[in-house]
């Protein structure tokens, strides 16, 4: 099974060559020896996985992709063979879940993007909850990621530019306890915990929905900010651009 990610991460390493890109990783001595834990990151371009896989060792992994990349004649196959599980977009049902949980209780490293869509602007756009939903059903660690300038990547080649990538690696981090077993309702303050920590990674330009985040403000202060994501949660408001 390594060997399909040993393959595709040179043939990427080559193509990266190609499009005249560097991929510096900030962080590297946070990335957990092994799994089981929970890759989340900022999602703006089509190359983030493969910068992902280029960026970590050689490891097992399982992700959410959309389904409409099962089709791809090159992506489909390619994705299906390193362990994608395939879902309509923002939807995913119960099976889909169990297949992920499966894997993350075997020790398999997960990788999604919380925000489940791509976003063209580069900014941070209000993210989905299965990502906590995942950890806090499988209690196993959050490791949260930055990527920086793979938005900027597919113009730079058009304008035969060299694109410094940086994939910064922030520190685990588990889920705080909720006095039991997290309910639905617990997950919106999670998941805003989450996402401040990816935001807490990137420059502000990035930042988005959760620019004016007091758990992100707190987090680049070095305080607590889960008291600030309860407080979101319970007030049904949230930060907004």
């Amino acid at each position: 099974m390594l060997f399909r990610y040993r393959f595709v991460r040179t043939s990427m390493q080559v193509i990266r060559t190609l499009l005249g890109a560097r991929v510096t990783v900030v962080g590297r001595e946070n990335i957990p020896a092994r799994g089981p834990y929970i890759v989340v990151l900022n999602h703006t371009s089509v190359v983030d996985t493969p910068v992902l896989l280029m960026a970590f060792p050689v490891m097992r992994w399982r992700f959410f992709a959309v389904e409409k990349w099962k089709y791809h004649p090159i992506f489909g196959p390619i994705m299906a063979w390193l362990g994608a599980i395939y879902l309509r977009r923002d939807e995913v049902d119960r099976q889909q879940l169990r297949e992920a949980l499966a894997a993350l209780e075997a020790g398999t490293v997960f990788g999604l993007a919380p925000e489940a869509r791509r976003s063209f602007t580069g900014k941070m756009m209000s993210a989905k909850d299965g990502a906590a939903y995942l950890a806090s059903r499988a209690h196993v660690p959050i490791l949260p990621v930055g990527l920086v300038n793979n938005d900027v990547l597919f113009a730079n080649v058009k304008r035969l530019r060299r694109t410094e990538i940086e994939v910064r690696v922030g520190r685990p981090f588990v889920l705080p306890d909720v006095d039991g077993r997290v309910r639905s309702r617990d997950l919106p303050a999670h998941t805003h915990l989450i996402m401040a920590q990816i935001a807490a990674l990137l420059p502000d330009r990035y930042h988005g929905h959760y620019q004016d985040s007091p758990a992100l403000a707190a987090l680049r202060c070095g305080e607590d900010p889960w008291p600030y994501c309860r407080a979101l949660s319970v007030n049904g408001d949230g930060p907004h651009e």
